[in-house]
């Protein structure tokens, strides 16, 4: 564990180095076309921005290759931890004979089981069957994949009968 948040300190390293001479750049052409406008006193916000994108483009191509080559080390340190040192460092798989002597979870597993209620095998032998499920109230699949339609039961044609008039 110790190895990854080294290896996560390290990418943060990396990032603030890409970044920060960008970041300062940017900084102080802004502080300079700022202190320019105040003396001239022209206030027009497009102006910072043209030199701003130019500095920091030619900081992105004049740094580009060094960037590259930090980052490629960057990655080929964790491609290292991740295949050659984390792996040796412990067993992540468990010998297969694990479960023979542990019962892993067993606590997670107990559960508050009120004495007044009845065990789950009993309920489930004990049902009935809900209303309409029986086989001849199921609906029998045509061959061209409808289905028929159902006849209404005594109630719902009692319903039906008295709409009609």
């Amino acid at each position: 564990m110790e190895i990854l948040m080294e290896y996560f300190a390290k990418g943060l390293m990396t990032m603030l180095m890409i970044a920060m001479p960008c970041v300062l750049t940017a900084a102080a052409i802004g502080l300079v076309v700022g202190i320019l406008q105040a003396v001239t006193q022209v206030q027009e916000q497009t102006i910072a921005a043209a030199p701003k994108i130019f500095t920091v483009f030619l900081v992105i191509i004049l740094l580009g290759s060094t960037y590259v080559k930090m980052l490629t080390n960057y990655f080929i340190e964790g491609a290292n931890l991740a295949f050659e040192v984390v792996p040796k460092e412990d067993s992540f798989v468990l010998p297969s004979d694990y479960y023979n002597y542990t019962k892993p979870f067993i606590d997670e597993i107990k559960t508050d089981v009120k004495k007044d209620m009845t065990p789950m095998s009993h309920i489930l032998k004990n049902t009935t069957r809900p209303q309409g499920t029986a086989q001849k109230d199921k609906f029998n699949f045509l061959r061209n994949g409808a289905t028929e339609v159902p006849t209404p039961n005594l109630v719902e044609r009692k319903k039906i009968m008295e709409n009609r008039r």
